[in-house]
This record gives structure tokens, C-alpha cells and sequence, in this order.
């Protein structure tokens, strides 16, 4: 297989065939899990069934009411969390999460176990075929299955309660996590910056994703943290709404209150590719001050001195699903008239696979966002658990190589299962200082 084909095969037949067989196995082992879990806590065959039945029904209304639309147009996206999202969706999130990773752990976990009994069975069946005198005997054995060792007995359950940690760990992640924002702030030194810029400090927001579980009220949240760190700058680096184009009017207006002495720039994203809205948005933006800068650059005047902002839309080398927007043969093309060798140079690019061509271009400090930090990561067990590294080595934070700087945001908002573990939700804030 070609180097060029391997992103596709991962992601349109590896990670789909093993998320089908882990969505599947997982919903009939955690049933029948509460089934035996029922047997044990409800006394009386007759209530077991009745119970066992409603449940099973709203399973089924449930996984219906969410799987089914997935087959449909991305429309009516809310602004606002409605009844059936706190009552249907987010349980339904909650549950494929729990099940699906759950089932995961269980697997990997009794893996061992697994390849053990394999073994042994292998090895029976062998004898069987070599000792043709016993073979009778050896069936009759090997057709009566061994009672559970207490070795095999705490496996179960210790197998078993690794399970449930995703479910807590979700509804940790879906209820308080996803909103809990975290403000980081850092010293950025750059050999180029003029003097006027020492000590200017520049606010980043990212991957706003609104909908029912980034409403715009929660948005405007985010914006008054802001202008409560009194940036000098503000920078948008692209994904403001998900899949529908409708909601692009309410999300602008809800960044409409940032307020910053040098103004609001910003770049475009993916879901404004997917969703047809780069021009509006655009539009949108740029009506009520916002900046939006599409392979162009502009010069910020402070002291005397001038510093050059470029920004891009969205970039990719492959396509993700059946989107194909935003692919270039080489990234960052056209941007190289765009730098100045005369200051420091600041690249609003929404993917941060562009680092690597912006540190050739000279381009001192580039901040991107896109990855939502992994949104779902597990970097205290490993620096590897984070999906997001399938489709870039950066995933969240700083990065430095000969020519450049890079920072990726965790953004704001979720994509996907609407809930954030290990990877909160980030507003940057950096202070240029002149480096010695």
C-alpha cells in the first residue's frame, strides 16, 4: 500500500470496521450485563420482565431517534439546549461513549485471558488428533466446562468494573467538563519584534462550534472572560459553526461583544468549508468589525513600529469522509509574498499541519486550533491517547522548530460526542515580548 493511501485506509475502512464491531459488541455485552445485573437486584420474574421491557424500549427509542438522522442532511442545528437534547441526546452520547470505550477496555484487558484459553484449547484439540486411543475421552473432558477459578472470578470483575470508568468518566466530561474553561497565559519571545510591540498581548478563541451544547449564551460567556484579560488584540482561529449554515448569523452575533483596542482578526476553519459559508461568514464578520483574513495579511501599528498578521483559510493535504474542501497540493501557497522581512510575523491558520511550511517560510509565530486538544484525550496514561493525533503530530500546545513558533488552542467547543476529558476548553492569551 502506497504511503498516499494509508491516511485513506484509516480512515475509511480501519477505523469505521473496528468502531462498527466495538459499537456492536459493546451494546450486547453491557445489555447483557444489566440483564444478569437485574436478575440479581430485582426479586420476581414477572417485574424483571416487566422493567426489562420498558428499558429495552427506551434503548430502542433512544439509539433510533439519534442513529437514524445520522443518514440525513446536517440541518437544524439549535443555538439554544432543548428539551430532547438534555433528555435524549446527551444521555445517548453518554451511553455510546461509556459502552463503546467500556467494551474497549474489557477487551484489551481480557485479552491475556483470551490468548490463554485459545491456547489451551488448541492444545487439547491436538492431543486429540495425535492420541487416537483417548479421543473419546479427552472429548467427554473437554465437553464439560471447568468451574471458575477465583483467579478467573476476579478477572471478571475487575475486567468488569474498568468498564464502567468511561461511563463515569463521560458524564464527568459531558456535564462539567466541556465547560470548564481554562485560561493560559504565556510569554512569547520573537527576534523580530519591533519595539512598539514589546509587552502587547493578544487573546486567541478557537473551534466555537456553536449549537445546543455551545449555545449562544455560553458563547457570550466566553466572551466576557475575555475582554476581562484586556488583550490588545483578538484572534479567531476558524470552526465557529458544526454542520448547518443557519446558525452562522447567531454565532457571529454572539462574538460580536469582544472588544479590543487593536481589533478582531480571524481566519476560517473546516465546518465553513463543509458548510458553504465562507463567503457569508465572511460578511457576516466583517459587518460587525471582525477581520476575517482569507490568504491576506494586515499590518498592526503600535509605537511607531508595524507588525504583520496573515491569515488562511482552511488547508488540508486529505480529505476527511466525503468532505474534499480546503485540499491543497502543497499548503501556504500564495503566502510567501505575504511576509515581511522587516518585522515579526503572525499566521492565523486554522490547521496546524501548516506549521511545517510556515517555520520554511520564515513566519515567527503561527497559531492554529482544529485538533480541540484530543477533546477526548488521555495524555495521563499516555501522550498517544488522543485521536486527534490520526490526523496531525500536533495536537495541542507549543511546538518550535528552525524559522517559527507554533501554538494549538483546544478551542472551545465539542464535535462529535459533546463532552471534553483531559483537553478543557482554552482561551490563550500571549504577551510578545522582544527577545534578548
Amino acid at each position: 500500500m502506497s504511503s498516499s493511501r494509508f491516511p485513506f485506509f484509516i480512515f475509511e475502512v480501519l477505523i469505521p470496521v473496528l468502531f462498527i464491531f466495538l459499537m456492536i459488541g459493546g451494546q450486547i455485552f453491557w445489555i447483557r450485563r444489566l440483564r444478569a445485573l437485574g436478575r440479581r437486584l430485582i426479586p420476581g420474574a414477572t417485574w424483571r420482565e416487566r422493567i426489562g421491557a420498558v428499558a429495552l424500549g427506551v434503548y430502542a427509542f433512544v439509539m433510533v431517534y439519534n442513529l437514524v438522522p445520522l443518514w440525513w442532511a446536517h440541518t437544524g442545528t439549535h443555538t439554544r439546549m432543548t428539551a430532547s437534547d438534555a433528555l435524549l441526546d446527551a444521555p445517548f452520547n453518554w451511553w455510546l461513549f461509556g459502552s463503546v470505550i467500556g467494551f474497549l477496555l474489557v477487551v484489551i484487558l481480557r485479552l491475556p485471558d483470551y490468548l490463554f484459553r485459545a491456547g489451551r484449547w488448541l492444545y487439547r484439540f491436538a492431543r486429540r488428533l495425535f492420541q487416537d486411543g483417548k479421543r473419546s475421552q479427552d472429548v467427554a473432558v473437554s465437553a464439560s466446562a471447568p468451574p471458575k477459578s477465583s483467579r478467573r472470578r476476579f478477572l471478571e470483575q475487575a475486567t468488569m468494573a474498568a468498564g464502567t470508568i468511561p461511563f463515569a468518566a463521560a458524564f464527568y466530561g459531558l456535564v462539567h467538563g466541556r465547560l470548564e474553561i481554562e485560561t493560559n497565559q504565556y510569554r512569547v519571545a520573537l527576534e523580530r519584534l519591533p519595539k512598539g510591540f514589546d509587552g502587547f498581548r493578544m487573546a486567541q478563541l478557537s473551534d466555537i462550534h456553536i449549537g445546543p451544547f455551545m449555545t449562544a449564551t455560553e458563547i457570550r460567556h466566553v466572551v466576557d472572560l475575555t475582554n476581562r484579560l484586556n488583550p490588545d488584540l483578538i484572534v479567531l482561529t476558524g470552526d465557529y459553526v458544526i454542520w448547518d449554515p443557519s446558525t452562522q448569523g447567531a454565532v457571529v452575533d454572539a462574538l460580536s461583544g469582544l472588544r479590543a483596542p487593536h481589533g478582531l482578526f480571524g481566519c476560517l476553519g473546516n465546518h465553513e468549508a463543509w458548510s458553504r459559508v465562507t463567503d457569508s461568514i465572511t460578511r457576516l464578520f466583517t459587518a460587525q468589525g471582525t477581520s476575517i483574513l482569507r490568504t491576506a495579511n494586515a499590518a498592526l501599528r503600535a509605537g511607531g513600529d508595524e507588525l504583520n498578521l496573515i491569515g488562511v483559510d482552511y488547508q488540508t493535504h486529505h480529505p476527511a469522509g466525503e468532505h474534499a474542501e480546503g485540499i491543497v497540493r502543497r499548503y501556504l501557497e500564495g503566502v510567501q509574498p505575504l511576509v515581511r522581512n522587516d518585522t515579526a510575523n503572525i499566521l492565523l491558520s486554522h490547521n496546524p499541519n501548516t506549521f511545517d511550511r510556515a517555520a520554511e517560510l520564515g513566519i515567527d509565530l503561527s497559531l492554529a486550533g482544529h485538533t480541540h486538544g484530543g477533546q477526548v484525550a488521555l495524555e495521563f496514561i499516555s501522550p498517544q491517547i488522543a485521536p486527534s493525533r490520526l490526523i496531525t503530530p500536533y495536537v495541542w500546545g507549543w511546538f518550535e522548530k528552525p524559522g517559527g513558533k507554533l501554538y494549538v488552542n483546544r478551542g472551545i467547543g465539542t464535535i462529535g460526542i459533546p463532552m471534553r476529558m483531559g483537553a478543557p476548553p482554552e482561551i490563550t492569551v500571549y504577551e510578545l515580548v522582544r527577545k534578548a
